[in-house]
Order: structure tokens, then C-alpha cells, then sequence
């Protein structure tokens, strides 16, 4: 399984599109998580992590989530709202592979890519990464107080 962490990055080069915000999810930056997924051919990758996740949806609402599906063009939210979202757009923005391959990426609040996975992720190592993030730690320390 390929899994690239972008989040580990200790200097933030601006000039490096790594860590530049994804454009097409703007509307997102600030408020929300996105994961979004590119369906397979055959939908066998994206349906196994669209379930998975979707089973734990307390989860997601907890660290403000918001799941796409793209499929070739069509933009589709599993979780949370979105609207007038381009799945073409969206998939460039990511560098995302050619339609028809699995991949589903990790956009923080501030809008960067800290996630990309070539093959379904477990909720658990999602979750893992995501409550290692600064500001969801922040989160945790609020809501515990």
C-alpha cells in the first residue's frame, strides 16, 4: 500500500504545491476536514472506504469532516455538505491519478494535503493522523475544558 504523510513537514516551503492550500476546496479551509476519494473502475476500493467510514459517522462529525466521492467528473458529498464542487477541477488541484484509480487524499482545516493513499485507509489510522494534528489537538483541549 502507498501512503504518503505530508503532515510531518517541519519547514513549509510556500512555493512547494505540497503545502499550498487546494483551491477547488476553499470553501472548506478553516472549517472543515475533506477526504476525499477517487472511485476505482470497478468501485471496489472506493465502495470498501465509503463504507468504512460512513460506519462511523460520530467520528467524523467529532473532528468536522466532510467526505467526497468523485467519480470521473461528478463530485458527490458521503458526509457532510458541499455544493458546486468539479470533480475534474478538484482532481487536478490534488494531482490526483487518471480516472478510474483508486486514491483518496487528506485535506487539513488549512486547507494543505496531509493524507494521500493509494489503497482504503483504516478508520483508525485516519483518526490516528488526524488527532496527531496541532489543531485538532487544540479541538480536544476546548472541548475537554
Amino acid at each position: 500500500m502507498s501512503k504518503t504523510l505530508l503532515y510531518g513537514a517541519t519547514k513549509i516551503d510556500e512555493t512547494n504545491s505540497a503545502y499550498a492550500p487546494i483551491e477547488s476546496l476553499a470553501a472548506f479551509q478553516w472549517k472543515n476536514r475533506v477526504f476525499v476519494l477517487f472511485a476505482d473502475r470497478d468501485n471496489a476500493r472506493a465502495a470498501r472506504q465509503e463504507n468504512q467510514l460512513l460506519a462511523d459517522r460520530s467520528a467524523l462529525d467529532e473532528r468536522d469532516m466532510v467526505v467526497l466521492k468523485v467519480s470521473g467528473g461528478k463530485v458527490r458529498a458521503l458526509f457532510g455538505a458541499a455544493d458546486g464542487l468539479d470533480g475534474e477541477v478538484i482532481r487536478r488541484d490534488l494531482d490526483a491519478p487518471e480516472t478510474g484509480e483508486f486514491a483518496a487524499f487528506l485535506v487539513g482545516k488549512d486547507g494543505t494535503v496531509k493524507l494521500k493513499v493509494s489503497e482504503p485507509i483504516t478508520n483508525g489510522e485516519l483518526f490516528a493522523i488526524i488527532d496527531s494534528m496541532p489543531m485538532r489537538a487544540a479541538e480536544t483541549l476546548k472541548s475537554d475544558k
